[in-house]
């Protein structure tokens, strides 16, 4: 084809373009992915205090299931809270490492991550060190390598026992960057790992080797990759590509999950079916989908930005230092079991608040400024 024929020929969009053409979109639709945070962090926060027992059981002075008898059956859905969770961060890092650099991204991450952590490791070592007879103190070498936030792989004792699922973030963080931030966000790049990602994991899964699944993830990868897709649909416009991608995406994560929470028998106090299981991951991506459609735009409350900054924090601190509340509250002062479930999450919400004011504004910044701007690129 000439020049002049490429200059009037009508403009084809290949199924793998490097730039595909920008749909605009607004800002304020995304508020709604804030609130979906703050969901998904009370979902696992109700399934710590009313949906098991364990630990949470010996603050109640009995199990969940026999206190919330209808609660509770609600409650042991919340687990899947992590699931949403996931797919918000796949489409949250997608969004937020666009144009730019490795080494932004990763300062981005560690000034945004750990200044709050660092104080939630403080608060709760020093509740178990007032009350141990909720969590028992961890040893001071113990303690230093939770620091880190990689206790998880070292075999060490948590303090934070929702700190697992950090450990999972992180290396999505870290394979999202070396085989796409590396050379640049792109919409071919980010489709490219998607599909690649996909295919490691089903080989994961032949191999049955334990290295190869934590590298690869394979069972935690699906609930990511979907959210990646659901951002390019949101950046780009919908094709059957992205979609399918998400599609297969719904069809691995429901099998995880189901695998993972239901089973079958005797289940004591709480039961899962698996049916419902597979709707509460459907409503996973279908919510963050919603988001990405735009069909959120309306939902431009203020308060959802600061629902949002609550998340985080909150989702640090509820289990063990909710332990504590429950116990205090509950058999130490004699109150209700609802006023006492009530209490403790409005004063964890409370503290949460404490800890994006006065930690997580002012320390991240700092941080990060603090941090080496190297391109790494």
């Amino acid at each position: 084809m000439s020049a002049a024929d490429q200059a009037t020929a009508p403009h084809i969009r290949l199924p793998l373009p490097d730039r595909p053409p920008v749909r605009p979109r607004a800002a304020s639709r995304l508020r709604a992915l804030d609130g979906l945070r703050l969901m998904a962090a009370l979902m696992v926060c109700m399934y710590h205090f009313t949906g098991k027992n364990g630990e949470v059981a010996t603050s109640w002075d009995q199990s969940p299931g026999v206190m919330f008898p209808t609660l509770s059956q609600l409650s042991t859905y919340g687990s899947l809270g992590v699931q949403f969770f996931f797919v918000i961060s796949g489409f949250v890092i997608c969004m937020s490492s666009w144009g730019r650099s490795l080494g932004d991204f990763f300062r981005s991450r560690i000034s945004r991550l750990y200044p709050a952590y660092w104080v939630a490791i403080v608060m709760v070592t020093g509740a178990a060190v007032l009350l141990p007879v909720v969590v028992h103190p961890v040893r001071p070498d113990e303690l230093l390598v939770n620091l880190t936030m990689m206790q998880q792989p070292l075999g060490v004792p948590r303090v934070l026992g929702v700190c697992w699922t950090l450990w999972v973030e992180l290396k999505f963080y870290v394979l999202f960057a070396l085989f796409v931030i590396w050379k640049g966000v792109t919409y071919k790049r980010v489709v490219t790992f998607c599909i690649l990602w996909t295919l490691a994991g089903a080989f994961a899964r032949v191999a049955d080797n334990p290295l190869t699944d934590e590298l690869v993830m394979r069972d935690h990868a699906p609930f990511f990759i979907g959210g990646l897709a659901l951002y390019l649909i949101h950046r780009f416009g919908s094709d059957l590509l992205l979609w399918g991608i998400v599609g297969m995406s719904f069809l691995l994560g429901q099998r995880y999950s189901v695998m993972a929470l239901w089973h079958p028998g005797e289940q004591g106090d709480f039961h899962r079916n698996p049916l419902v299981i597979q709707a509460i991951v459907f409503c996973a991506f279908a919510a963050v989908a919603v988001v990405a459609l735009g069909w959120t735009s309306w939902a431009n409350w203020r308060w959802l930005t600061v629902a949002g900054a609550l998340t985080y924090p909150f989702y640090l601190i509820h289990e063990h230092l909710g332990w504590f509340f429950i116990r205090v509250l509950h058999r130490g002062l004699g109150l209700g079991s609802y006023p006492t479930l009530a209490l403790s999450v409005l004063g964890l919400l409370g503290l949460a608040y404490l800890m994006h004011r006065f930690v997580e504004k002012p320390f991240g910044p700092k941080l990060k400024r603090a941090l080496p701007a190297v391109p790494l690129r």
